[in-house]
């Protein structure tokens, strides 16, 4: 990597103003699953803090710090500059991370967020070494594309993951990674990791028990009713496969570098269910004169309509 990519000044970092302009690769099923397990994990009050190992620009780290509840602690880990171990690493680096800094990284996070996540810079091999044991509910792999890498890393996540925490692979089916696929795979035959669901992108899994989980998503899709998905079955057990082609994405985090006019317009004022029963709702409009005669004329029987008439004509006259 270059000095003077590394050195980017001010003026050259990234202002997003929302979601979308960070660069890197999200698409909207994956948004809308992260958005519901993370969700669905609050709603049982399950323990436990957050975890990414490769963030790129930081487009799903930006989103998971949103959905961040207090007295949580969320770690990412990424090489940013720093040099990989060995050849073949580091060539993948320069290939498809030429332009990555910590710094890019940190203004993305900080456009949406008021503080940055624990960040680890290093390889994924000693995030280890900085997060607890059985501490994590929901980890995201998408570090190196190395088979011997990735292996490695879902072998540590699997230390660091609670009891029924849930674990994402991205690009676990990309052609120009198959060492994703072949680690994937290879965990769930020999190494007790259990799929719940996939999509184009990317694989989510628990070493936990999946069927409730399953059962609660599969009812989530149903009643949404913009979510296309089939389940089927490997090696006996059951895998929901779904696509969110024209779906509604979910809320994001609002960009500091957006206008108030459209920060207001993208943040729903919050109004308490209480505040909003007692608020009398806005008055209908009252159809104009002209509406009404029309109104009467069209719908009323003839004999009511030129009584009205003359009982106006006779108003006029008094």
């Amino acid at each position: 990597m270059t000095a003077r990519i590394a050195d980017q000044s001010a003026e050259q970092l990234p202002r997003p103003t929302r979601l979308s302009e960070v660069k890197g690769w999200f698409f909207t099923a994956d948004q809308l699953l992260f958005d519901w397990f993370l969700a669905h994990q609050q709603e049982r009050a399950e323990p436990g803090d957050l975890l990414e190992l490769g963030a790129y620009m930081g487009k799903s780290a930006i989103f998971l710090g949103a959905r961040l509840r207090p007295d949580e602690r969320f770690t990412v880990c990424d090489l940013f500059d720093s040099p990989a171990e060995d050849a073949s690493n580091s060539k993948e680096m320069r290939k498809s991370y030429a332009t990555l800094t910590r710094r890019a990284f940190e203004a993305n996070y900080l456009a949406f967020h008021d503080a940055l996540p624990t960040i680890v810079q290093g390889l994924s091999s000693i995030v280890g070494d900085h997060v607890d044991e059985g501490s994590v509910r929901f980890a995201h792999i998408d570090a190196s594309h190395l088979y011997e890498h990735v292996h490695g890393d879902i072998r540590t996540v699997r230390r660091l993951l609670t009891d029924h925490g849930v674990v994402v692979m991205d690009d676990y089916r990309a052609e120009h990674c198959p060492g994703v696929a072949a680690a994937t795979w290879q965990a769930v035959a020999n190494e007790g990791l259990r799929p719940i669901c996939i999509t184009g992108t990317k694989f989510y899994g628990t070493w936990g028990d999946p069927e409730p989980l399953q059962k609660a998503l599969l009812e989530w899709i149903s009643s949404r009713g913009d979510i296309w998905h089939e389940v089927q079955y490997v090696n006996d057990a059951p895998l929901v496969r779904l696509s969110a082609k024209g779906a509604k994405e979910p809320a994001h985090p609002v960009s500091r570098h957006t206008s108030a006019g459209a920060r207001a317009a993208q943040r729903p004022a919050a109004q308490s269910p209480k505040a909003s029963a007692a608020r009398p709702g806005p008055r209908p409009p009252v159809p104009a004169r002209g509406t009404l005669r029309r109104v009467a004329r069209d719908v009323l029987p003839p004999v009511v309509t030129r009584a009205l008439v003359k009982a106006r004509r006779r108003a006029r006259t008094h």
